[in-house]
C-alpha cells in the first residue's frame, strides 16, 4: 500500500496465450493488475501496481474532482499505459473501472473524457450492484472450500472510502445485500465538516457506525454460527501488521482483540505519524483508522471473537472474469431471483400467485423471443417484475401498481444495478391500466432501447397475469404460436377460460400495440406438451 509502484513482477511464460489487465480507479489510489490467460483458462498474475491519488477526498468534500487531481490521474494512467506496452497488451484487453469517487462526482463525464483523450482508456464507472456481483462470485469458491463458513451465516464486509458494501450469506445463498454510505473518507470528511473536536471524533464515528449496524440486525439470524469475512486494502494492511507471515492469499483469522488494539493505536496517531511509521501514502493513512473501526464495531456488535480476512480484491476478480463469456451464471441468476422473493415476503405478497405469474412470464418470454429480440438479461428482469408486481398492495389497493413501482425502486436487491432496478419497477407499474407515456416518472429518463424493452416486458407480464386471474394456478400447460395474424395461447386442462378472457380484454391492448398482434386464449381438451 505504497504511493510508489507496488510491484511483484513475475517473468511471463514464453507460451502465454493472452495478456490482459484491469485498472481500478479507487478513492485513494489507482491500482493495476496484469495477468495472462493460459490455454486452460487459468489466470496467472504477472504484476501489480498501485499509486496514490486522492480522488475520494475531492468528491466527498467538493462533489467534484479537481483539475489537479484529474491531471494526476492522467499522469498515473499514462505510466500504466507504458507498462502495458511492455507486455504487448492491447487496449481491448484492458478493463478500466472506477467506483464511488468517480461515480458520484458531478464532473464525472468530463473526467472520463479527459482520461480517454489523454490515454485511450475508457473508464467504466461501475455501480454498487456490479461490485457486489463480482464480490459474490469471487468469494463463493472460498465459502465452498470452508465447510465451517459454507454451513453457517457469513457476512462479507468491505469498507471503502465512500461506502461499506455488505453481503449476508446463509448456506451459500444471499439473503441480504446493501451498500451503505458509510465510507472511511466520508467519516473523516463528516468530522471535518462539523469541526468535531479530536477528543469527540471517535465517539461520533461510533455513533454513526452503530446506526448502520442497527439496519443490519433484523437480517442476522439469532442462532447458528456467524462469521465475518473482511475485504479491502485497509484490512489487508492490518493483517500484514498482525500476521507478517501471511502471503496475501486465501483466508486468515484475526483475533478481534488484536485488531481492536491495532485500531486503537492507529486512531490516536495523526496522518503524518502513520506515514512515517508505516508504508502508507497520506490518503491511505487518512482512511485507515475509520475503516478498521467499522470492522471492529461490526464484529463486536455481533459478539464475535475473530474475523476472517481475505486477500480477494476487485482487480483479481475482474481478471478472472475476463476468461469467461457471460457473467450471469445460472447460480448467480438464482441468487438474484431469491433476493426478489425475500422482498415479496417482506411486503406480504401472495407469493403463490406471483410465483405462478413469474413462471408463465418466463414461458411467454421464450415463446416470443424472435419477436421481442431481448437477451437473457431481460428474462431475469421480467421474472423479477412478475415476482414483485403486487408488492404495492402492502401500501394500499388503490393505485397499487404505482406503489409497487415505488417500493421496487427503493428496495435492496442483490445483483442488479440502478438502471435495471428502474426497469423492473416500471414493468411492474405497467402490469395494469395505463400504458407507458413519456411524461411518467422514471419512464421519461430512459433511452429509446430501454423504453421499448419496458413496453415489451410489461405487455408479456399483463398476459401472464391474465392467465392466473383466478388465482387458482389452474393454467399450467400452455402452447404458443402465431396463427392467422394472432398470437394464440392454447391452454390444456381448463374447461372454462371466460374469466381469463374477460381480463385479457381489459389488459391485452398493450400487447397488440407493442407486438402488432392481438392475443387469443384457446382452450384445448386433454393435456398438451408445453410448447413455450
Amino acid at each position: 500500500m505504497s504511493s510508489t509502484a507496488e510491484s511483484s513482477a513475475i517473468v511471463a511464460s514464453p507460451t502465454r496465450a493472452k495478456p490482459v489487465a484491469v485498472i481500478d480507479i479507487g478513492t485513494t489510489s489507482i491500482r493495476m493488475a496484469i495477468g495472462e490467460i493460459g490455454g486452460d483458462g487459468h489466470v496467472r498474475t504477472l504484476e501489480r501496481l498501485s499509486q496514490a491519488v486522492p480522488l475520494g477526498k475531492d468528491t466527498f468534500t467538493r462533489g467534484s474532482i479537481k483539475q489537479s487531481t484529474r491531471e494526476n490521474c492522467v499522469r498515473v494512467l499514462r505510466s500504466y499505459r507504458r507498462k502495458l506496452a511492455e507486455y504487448d497488451i492491447e487496449l481491448q484487453n484492458v478493463r478500466v473501472v472506477a467506483t464511488s469517487a468517480v461515480r458520484e462526482a458531478v464532473n464525472r463525464l468530463a473526467f472520463q473524457d479527459r482520461i480517454y483523450s489523454a490515454t485511450g482508456f475508457q473508464v467504466e464507472a461501475i455501480d454498487e450492484a456490479e461490485v457486489t456481483r463480482v464480490t459474490y462470485l469471487g468469494i463463493l469458491p472460498m465459502l465452498k472450500a470452508q465447510p465451517e463458513l459454507a454451513e453457517g451465516t457469513t457476512i462479507i464486509l468491505e469498507v471503502g472510502g465512500g461506502s461499506t458494501d455488505l453481503l449476508l450469506i446463509q448456506e451459500k445463498n444471499v439473503v441480504y445485500a446493501h451498500s451503505f454510505r458509510l465510507g472511511s473518507l466520508r467519516l473523516r470528511e463528516m468530522l471535518a465538516k462539523y469541526d468535531a473536536p479530536e477528543s469527540k471524533s471517535r465517539d461520533i464515528m461510533e455513533n454513526v457506525i452503530a446506526r448502520t449496524i442497527e439496519e443490519l440486525q433484523p437480517y442476522v439470524p439469532a442462532d447458528g454460527p456467524l462469521h465475518i469475512i473482511a475485504l479491502g486494502g485497509d484490512m489487508r494492511f492490518a493483517t500484514y501488521q498482525l500476521d507478517p507471515d501471511w502471503n496475501g492469499t486465501g483466508l486468515v483469522a484475526l483475533p478481534l482483540t488484536d485488531l481492536e488494539a491495532l485500531c486503537d493505536s492507529i486512531l490516536v496517531q495523526n496522518e503524518d505519524d502513520l506515514v512515517r511509521k508505516y508504508p502508507l501514502a497520506f490518503s491511505e493513512a487518512e482512511s485507515m483508522g475509520p475503516a478498521l473501526l467499522v470492522n471492529c464495531r461490526m464484529a463486536h456488535s455481533l459478539e464475535l471473537t475473530k474475523l476472517y480476512v481475505s486477500g480477494f480484491n476487485l482487480r483479481d476478480a475482474l481478471l478472472n472474469e475476463m476468461t469467461v463469456s457471460g457473467s450471469r451464471t445460472a447460480e448467480f441468476r438464482e441468487q438474484i431471483i431469491r433476493s426478489a422473493w425475500v422482498q415479496a415476503q417482506r411486503f406480504e405478497s401472495d407469493v403463490v400467485h406471483t410465483r405462478h405469474v413469474a413462471e408463465l412470464s418466463r414461458q411467454l418470454f421464450f415463446a416470443l423471443q424472435e419477436e421481442h429480440g431481448l437477451d437473457e438479461r431481460f428474462e431475469v428482469l421480467l421474472y423479477l417484475a412478475a415476482a414483485l408486481h403486487e408488492v404495492g398492495l402492502y401500501v394500499n389497493h388503490k393505485a397499487y401498481h404505482k406503489h409497487s413501482m415505488y417500493l421496487i425502486a427503493n428496495s435492496d436487491f442483490f445483483g442488479i444495478g440502478q438502471r435495471e432496478q428502474l426497469l423492473v419497477a416500471l414493468v411492474a407499474r405497467y402490469h395494469r391500466r395505463a400504458i407507458p407515456k413519456p411524461g411518467h416518472d422514471g419512464y421519461l429518463t430512459l433511452n429509446r432501447d430501454d423504453r421499448i424493452a419496458v413496453s415489451k416486458m410489461a405487455a408479456i407480464l399483463r398476459v401472464a397475469d391474465c392467465l392466473d386471474h383466478s388465482r387458482s394456478q389452474r393454467v399450467k400447460q400452455i402452447d404458443c404460436r402465431f396463427k392467422s395474424q394472432q398470437f394464440v395461447i392454447e391452454v390444456a386442462g381448463v374447461d372454462d377460460l371466460s374469466l381469463e378472457e374477460l381480463e385479457l380484454k381489459q389488459k391485452g391492448n398493450l400487447f397488440e400495440e407493442v407486438f402488432g398482434y392481438p392475443v387469443v386464449f384457446r382452450r384445448i381438451s386433454g393435456s398438451s406438451s408445453n410448447g413455450a
